[in-house]
């Protein structure tokens, strides 16, 4: 993690930690809408510290499994998204000559 990067995560958790302390005094002086902007303020500052935060196992699970583990995990995965979409298509085909059967019967 760069320096730069640090400095971002941590301006964004002061971010969120004066909007939560914001959102308290607005709730404090009845202020509805004041308190839902510091509401809303805070999740998106939390939604920035989330993201700048080192992910370092996902990073380090990918670049450990060789490629032809990596290929043969992406062959299963095409796979399996391809019997869903067949499966898919078949509900779809036997919903469409549902609807023309009672099509048929109610003429």
């Amino acid at each position: 993690m760069t320096r730069r990067s640090k400095i971002w995560r941590v301006v964004a958790a002061l971010f969120t930690v004066g909007n939560l302390v914001g959102a308290a005094y607005a709730a404090v002086l009845n202020e509805g809408l004041h308190t839902g902007a510091h509401i809303a303020l805070m999740l998106l500052g939390a939604y920035v510290v989330w993201r700048l935060a080192p992910n370092s196992e996902t990073q380090e699970y990918a670049s450990d499994l060789p490629i032809h583990d990596r290929m043969e995990q992406l062959q299963q995965s095409v796979d399996a998204v391809a019997i869903e979409v067949e499966r898919i298509g078949e509900a779809q085909r036997f919903s469409a000559k549902l609807q023309a059967e009672r099509a048929e019967t109610r003429r």
